[in-house]
């Protein structure tokens, strides 16, 4: 096994690397991963996404490798794209409890589908 493949599999979530806002200003975090991939849980085909996380930090930052790591380790699961959305979010969220959150999960399509899946914490809270 190559040292990429160890670091996705025994990437453990629980344990993902964050650090302390050193700014106490408002600012805007965006990332892009455009590697996105995951397994359609009914046929096992790979479903593939750009994903776009963007977050006004509070206390904390996401570290850029731990971010990359748990994007990656979806590869090799079976999890619909609202499902994978949802838990992107609710990770980063729940992880680093940012002023703001959004999470855009573009998936190329597929069957002549296209998905995206939006998910906004002005929104949400606001509900």
């Amino acid at each position: 096994m190559k040292y990429g493949e160890k670091e996705i599999k025994e990437f453990n979530v629980d344990e993902m690397e964050i650090w302390p806002n050193k700014h106490k200003k408002d600012y805007l975090i965006k990332v892009t991963l455009p590697e996105f991939m995951a397994k359609c849980p009914r046929s096992g085909y790979p479903d593939f996404a750009t994903i776009y996380i963007e977050y006004i930090p509070d206390e904390y930052v996401v570290e850029l490798k731990a971010l990359k790591l748990y994007i990656n380790s979806f590869m090799n699961r079976y999890i619909s794209h609202e499902d994978s959305a949802n838990e992107i979010y609710d990770t980063i969220y729940n992880k680093i409890k940012p002023k703001k959150l959004k999470v855009i999960a573009d998936f190329n399509p597929r069957g002549n589908v296209h998905t995206v899946i939006e998910l906004d914490s002005e929104i949400i809270n606001k509900g």
